[in-house]
């Protein structure tokens, strides 16, 4: 076997960290080829070569989905990774060596203290490897690759789908092409999927936590956010139209920290809410007022849908923009001024239908493919101007506040109640307890991935995210009816590390290249076993 000892584990992690892939640039492009030539060594695939295959994503990015079957059964576990990084502008001087662990780890131990004190101490330990993405998330396709290949020299009586993707740290624009791509193998090779296992890393819970963590669940994240429609006015006649920030001010003030938007679900709790982004829309100085603003925040989502997190938003905003209105109509009083009117709080939704009626079909979609033209603005930029440039065209509606959704969303999963999973965590925790791994069993792994897209029973409003979403059907989209074929549980299940997405990112070698082997293998014999597959 190629990568059936540890050694030869951990010159495969560090190999797979070579091939730099920071998300977006050149790297992440060419990193699907080079893995497919290295799965392409396992005698399975020289075989049949058909059953490796790239999957185009976009901007020259791909999926590699990998197809271990067995000729007598359909039941198949989906075996979830992503090959993205963040970026390594963190390691400074020592960025040429960011994705090569073991020299990474040599220049920390001579350089220590470019290191914060906690890792400096993990570092002399020697119990940790260094390097971007050595623990999110390359680790846990290593050892994909391992099951993999142990399958294929063991003959498992199992179906084995690896697939691993870019593009997980910004969009997941990978893992929702994925999706079509596991539905159409489905259907073609006639798979019954028993199982998605993804392998992201267990997280500590602070920087003396030594506890590892399985996960019958990920949280979920979506991002209402809002665009400000005022009225300008010359500065020397400031209550003749309102400020875009004075607005805005109002509702992030009430949506920063707002304990409505918190869940709670098997005695875990969701963080509250944050901004993500404030921001006027002027581009340069001037002696007009700013009437136009935009803000982005963070939620994060045990069951709840689109649909009822637009509801509270909705909520949330009018009692914002009411308040707003009163302090406003106050100062117009004292002023003896007549001032703009009343706050409109609208939906993107409602805005678009008001467009469509006003100025036609036709000049709505010029104006919207106008903003989806600007390569330089990413998703959420163009979301946000194309509800402000249909906002200009409209400004009978103003001074008003559009709420909307900019992506990514990322629906919440949870299998903690399933059968299969519960028996599999009892196995692991049995399992960990006989190699001496302090394991614990939490419900909603707090990283964000790709399970996301995996099952889909929490939202089942979902229109309400397609109808305020603008750009919606044109740079994003989330394949909800594919995913709505999905029965599986889902599980994550992956090795110990710390400080992903800094310089002290790290993982943990023996969790990493000894005990999650094993654990891996003990969990898909279990889910193979005859009463849980048939046979």
């Amino acid at each position: 076997m190629m990568w059936g000892t540890s050694r030869q584990l951990r010159e495969l992690i560090c190999e797979l960290v070579s091939w730099e892939s920071q998300t977006l640039t050149t790297g992440e492009q060419q990193f699907s080829r080079k893995l497919q030539a290295k799965l392409q060594q396992l005698p399975y695939f020289e075989q049949h070569p058909q059953n490796i295959e790239l999957c185009d994503v976009d901007k020259g990015r791909q999926v590699v989905s990998a197809l271990y079957k067995h000729p007598d059964v359909q039941e198949t576990v989906v075996l979830i990774s992503h090959f993205d990084t963040v970026q390594i502008e963190e390691y400074g001087s020592l960025m040429p060596l960011a994705t090569m662990p073991e020299e990474l780890t040599k220049a920390f131990l001579a350089n220590p203290n470019l290191l914060p004190k906690s890792a400096q101490k993990d570092l002399q330990s020697g119990d940790y490897l260094f390097g971007r993405g050595v623990m999110d998330m390359k680790m846990g396709l290593a050892l994909h690759m391992q099951l993999m290949e142990r399958a294929i020299e063991e003959k498992w009586k199992m179906n084995l789908l690896l697939i691993t993707v870019p593009d997980e740290e910004v969009n997941s624009a990978g893992m929702r092409q994925a999706v079509k791509h596991i539905t159409h193998l489905q259907e073609k090779e006639n798979l019954e999927i028993v199982l998605f296992l993804n392998s992201e890393p267990s997280f500590s819970q602070g920087p003396a936590d030594l506890q590892e963590y399985i996960y019958s669940g990920t949280i979920g994240k979506i991002m209402p956010s809002a665009l400000f429609y005022g009225k300008e006015t010359h500065v020397g006649e400031p209550l003749k139209g309102i400020t875009a920030p004075y607005m805005s001010s109002f509702l992030t003030q009430e949506m920063e920290w707002n304990e409505r938007f918190c869940e709670e679900d098997y005695g875990e709790k969701t963080p509250l809410p944050v901004s993500l982004q404030l921001k006027d829309l002027k581009t340069q100085y001037s002696t007009q007022t700013p009437y136009r603003a935009v803000a982005m925040y963070n939620v994060f989502l045990l069951k709840r849908s689109a649909g009822e997190i637009m509801s509270i938003f909705e909520s949330v905003a009018n009692e914002a923009m009411a308040n707003c209105q009163k302090r406003y109509d106050e100062l117009c009083q004292k002023q003896g001024i007549d001032g703009v009117g009343n706050i409109r709080v609208i939906k993107f939704e409602e805005l678009q239908s008001h467009a469509l009626e006003k100025l036609g079909e036709a000049k709505v979609t010029s104006i919207i493919e106008e903003v989806i033209g600007q390569e330089e603005w990413d998703d959420r930029e163009k979301s946000l101007r194309i509800a402000d440039q249909l906002m200009i065209h409209c400004q009978e509606l103003a001074p008003a506040v559009v709420l909307l959704f900019a992506p990514p969303y990322y629906p919440p999963a949870n299998s903690s109640e399933n059968p299969l999973i519960n028996g599999a965590i009892s196995l692991l925790l049995g399992e960990a307890k006989k190699y001496d791994i302090p394991l614990e069993h939490i419900h909603y792994f707090n990283g964000i991935c790709d399970l996301s897209y995996c099952q889909f029973t929490a939202d089942k409003d979902w229109k309400t995210y397609e109808k305020n979403t603008p750009v919606w059907g044109q740079t994003y989209s989330i394949p909800f009816k594919e995913m709505e074929q999905f029965t599986a549980p889902v599980l994550n299940v992956g090795p110990f590390g710390k400080d992903a997405h800094q310089i002290s990112e790290r993982l943990h070698v023996k969790s990493a290249f000894e005990e999650m082997p094993e654990l891996l293998y003990k969990l898909l014999q279990y889910v193979s076993s005859s009463n849980k597959i048939k046979s």
